[in-house]
């Protein structure tokens, strides 16, 4: 069976646009600044046998504040970037909806883990997803997931005391979740 781990993109793997770029969105590949760590941590999971697939609301399509041939260019940089540093992305998965068309892929409902494992081929069964807000850790947990809090977002540790859905383990960033990840799944 194929191993995978989920992860949010903006807040997780890029510094988190809010409040500093355009519309608070990754709205061209200038704003896509990956924060210390998040390619080595995508190396270390596919080198310890992980398929990294990449789960994100990006709602700023919706609201018009880019197309979706602007997000596939800085989608396909990422990806490039990645491969560069010696890693895969599997997959990105992206609801543009806005929360107003309440479909069922914008986390936290769980539609783009299901159409992940269907594009990939795989079971989710026992796998992590690794966010940086309680929308992503409730997405996790309503998908059946183990829930990973890196604190390199939005997210800041005191915040958590107010969520109705905690996480199952929290870290400062992606690097330090992918040790922990590849560590626990050796013990098991």
């Amino acid at each position: 069976m194929k191993k995978i781990v989920f992860i949010d993109r903006d807040g997780v793997v890029n510094k988190d646009p809010e409040g500093w770029t355009d519309f608070s969105y990754v709205t061209k590949w200038d704003d896509f600044i990956f924060l210390p760590g998040a390619l080595d941590a995508i190396k270390l999971l596919n080198d310890a046998g992980f398929m990294v697939a990449v789960i994100s609301n990006q709602a700023g399509i919706s609201k018009k504040y880019f197309t979706q041939e602007e997000l596939d260019l800085v989608t396909d940089k990422f990806k490039l970037s990645v491969e560069e540093h010696g890693g895969k992305i599997a997959g990105v998965f992206y609801c543009t909806h806005s929360s107003a068309d309440n479909c069922e892929c914008r986390k936290p409902k769980p539609g783009l883990f299901k159409k992940a494992e269907e594009c990939l081929g795989i079971k989710s069964k026992g796998s992590f997803f690794i966010g940086d807000t309680e929308r992503d850790m409730e997405a996790g947990k309503k998908y059946g997931l183990k829930t990973i809090l890196v604190l390199a977002g939005k997210t800041h540790f005191n915040d958590i005391q107010k969520w109705a859905v905690k996480p199952d383990y929290i870290f400062k960033d992606l690097y330090a979740a992918a040790r922990f990840i590849i560590d626990k799944v050796k013990k098991i």
